[in-house]
């Protein structure tokens, strides 16, 4: 399946750890695929449960990428927490240029 046919999901979660248990339960509930994970600290991480924000990415089918959503957001919401949730059913050419973007790759 070419990655413009592909849903996208975007959980963004409280720390790293809590990426990759989520990440996990995710692939481990559904037939997806994962991308590259994205952090972010906010201005006011000191006042959060874990001071960096991470987004977990799925990749594939609606049906398996709502399924991985569902199974990480229950292992996070176990965790630290969840910040936002939000799936695109078919990112446009833009959207999937910026979907390659990441602050892991910045030292």
């Amino acid at each position: 399946m070419e990655a413009r046919e592909e849903a996208v999901g975007l959980l963004e979660v409280y720390g790293l750890t809590c990426a990759f248990l989520a990440a996990d339960a995710g692939c481990k509930a559904a037939d997806v695929r994962l991308e590259t994970f994205d952090k972010n600290k906010p201005a006011n991480a000191d006042a959060l449960p874990v001071p960096l924000l991470v987004t977990v990415k799925f990749r594939g089918s609606v049906a398996a990428v709502e399924a991985a959503m569902e199974a990480g957001e229950e292992m996070a919401k176990s965790l630290t927490g969840v910040v936002q949730r939000h799936i695109i059913a078919r990112p446009t050419g833009d959207t999937e240029k910026m979907l390659k973007l990441n602050a892991f790759d910045k030292n």
